[in-house]
């Protein structure tokens, strides 16, 4: 039989962002120490595979395989090399990330860990799946801000917005969208 400690819950919102990678690292640590199970959720959005407006071609198909995959070998990659034995599921859901999450972690004895973001200028929170999550989970939630390297990044690309960066400019290219969008987000919109 499970102790009560095993039948709590870590829940964390992965996406493949550095900022998601960094909660989900912290979220290991805490049942590691609490002897807790994580579940670690991948929120995908069938609208993000929808044909582009004015075709008619038809959705993206696998978006929900592609999502299984990645979370697959987002935890693969993070607890592949340890000898841990905390218990780790995953869990890919539709839907919105915020809703989703705070739907899943839904006991008074889960916690909920979500990548943060920095205040702005403005001191409004950047990420609505943090502020979503911070105003409507029902258990404790865990925000984990963002590493230097990304605040490092956001800088950078802000400096070269102000600057007005150039198509030649290597730095500009590592900034351009991707040809085509991923089948998943970490987002509400």
């Amino acid at each position: 039989m499970d102790s009560p400690s095993q039948q709590q819950r870590i829940v964390v919102g992965v996406s493949g962002s550095l900022n998601s990678l960094v909660a989900l690292q912290r979220a290991g640590t805490e049942a590691r120490l609490t002897g807790r199970r994580l579940l670690a959720v991948l929120v995908w959005r069938p609208c993000d595979t929808d044909p582009p407006p004015g075709t008619n071609g038809p959705p993206l198909k696998g978006t929900r395989t592609a999502a299984m995959r990645l979370l697959k070998n987002i935890l693969n990659d993070a607890f592949a090399a340890t000898d841990d034995t905390v218990p780790i599921s995953g869990l890919v859901i539709s839907g919105s990330a915020g809703r989703a999450l705070v739907q899943i972690a839904n006991k008074e004895t889960d916690l909920l860990v979500i990548g943060g973001r920095h205040h702005g200028r403005l001191r409004r929170w950047r990420s609505r799946v943090a502020h979503y999550c911070l105003t409507h989970a029902t258990c404790p939630v865990l925000t984990v801000p963002p590493p230097p390297l990304q605040l490092d990044l956001e800088a950078l690309t802000r400096t070269k917005r102000l600057l007005g960066a150039t198509a030649h400019d290597p730095l500009h290219t590592l900034h351009q969208p991707p040809l085509q969008r991923p089948a998943y987000t970490d987002t509400d919109q």
